[in-house]
């Protein structure tokens, strides 16, 4: 867990400081654009991604800055994690205890999840999106598995590439042979990663929906690498200037809700997001039951779309939960069935005082 977290010229903070004094629950409030998200942010960049906003490094630096930033964290065991940026940088750095570490280094000190506002469309937004979130789940069990989702989609763009410019089929042999290997290695995590994730799902159930997808549970892997080759060998047309081709850039991820015998697309918005809670909170079940490691769930305006009796039962389910939760909110008061836990005021008139939790002098 993390015991204490520093900000430096981050966002609009010029240096905030939060102690957790131990604490399961981090209870950060305050208004609009007080600087309560880009908390939250921050300790997400601590896992070694680039953050629950995927934004550029030179965008996050304070603008009245010196065009860098810093984050660290102290956690429970001594040990210090940070991300340092500088302006001017191609990337960021992470350090361990002082020593240079790479951003690898960082996903196996802490495992951190994270949704936001953003993910309350999650079960009606477009398929892509909702690839892109449990690939980055699946991601957390498999270091390679987000490196093979990008070389994906960078081999099948130089395959549409080498069509469209009538290169020959030795070239594009070699091209699909790639692609077949990838795309398989990419179907077989996500199949494993919803039949682990299920175990812990008692209200909702997920379902991974594709070619290659179905071929591996029907079958094997090894059977599904060789059909989905000879499925590209006979698939190499360029219609309307676009490359038509299904696999694991096209599949989906499915959630049912088994309370209301409805998919989850179909329930309502208050619905939804306590479907996409219990996810998260799978997920981290998951994590502490795979990697023995308490993982950090990161919740942005948590109780939005709430209701008295769900947020009451989100929060039964954060204390059974074995992690440490950062939540952000507008009212305090709507954390009140929340045990376990430290307030910190977030407040944009003060981003240059250290931000004081309760019990803070």
């Amino acid at each position: 867990m993390i015991e204490k977290l520093t900000l430096a010229d981050f966002r609009n903070h010029k240096y905030s400081r939060i102690h957790t004094y131990g604490k399961r629950n981090i209870i950060i409030t305050g208004a609009n654009g007080a600087g309560k998200t880009a908390i939250l942010e921050a300790v997400s960049m601590l896992s070694g991604e680039r953050g629950l906003r995927g934004a550029p490094m030179s965008d996050i630096a304070r603008f009245d800055g010196a065009g860098g930033f810093c984050v660290v964290a102290q956690l429970s065991d001594e040990t210090q994690i940070s991300i340092e940026y500088t302006a001017g940088d191609a990337n960021r750095h992470a350090r361990i205890d002082g020593d240079a570490a790479t951003m690898a280094d960082l996903s196996r000190i802490l495992r951190i999840v994270w949704i936001t506002p953003r993910e309350d469309r999650l079960f009606i937004d477009a398929a892509g999106d909702r690839r892109a979130f449990f690939d980055r789940l699946a991601a957390s069990f498999d270091s390679t598995h987000s490196g093979r989702v990008a070389r994906l989609a960078k081999l099948l763009s130089e395959r549409a590439f080498a069509l469209k410019n009538g290169r020959d089929n030795h070239w594009i042999n070699a091209i699909d042979a790639q692609i077949s290997g990838t795309a398989v290695a990419v179907a077989a995590a996500r199949v494993q990663y919803a039949g682990e994730l299920n175990y812990f799902l008692q209200n909702s159930a997920i379902s991974v929906n594709g070619m290659l997808e179905e071929m591996i549970m029907s079958g094997n892997a090894a059977d599904a690498e060789r059909k989905y080759s000879q499925y590209l060998h006979e698939n190499r047309e360029i219609v309307g200037d676009k490359m038509i081709l299904d696999g694991a850039h096209k599949s989906d991820f499915g959630v049912f809700n088994r309370e209301l015998n409805l998919p989850a697309n179909l329930t309502s918005t208050g619905q939804q997001k306590t479907t996409l809670l219990e996810l998260i909170l799978a997920h981290a079940k998951l994590i502490h039951t795979k990697t023995n490691h308490r993982p950090l769930i990161l919740l942005d305006e948590a109780a939005a779309h709430l209701d008295t009796d769900a947020r009451n039962r989100l929060f039964g389910a954060l204390a059974d939960a074995d992690a440490q939760v950062w939540a952000t909110g507008l009212d305090k008061d709507a954390f009140s069935g929340i045990d376990d836990a430290v307030f910190v005021s977030c407040n944009n008139g003060e981003i240059n005082n250290i931000l004081m939790t309760d019990g803070e002098n």
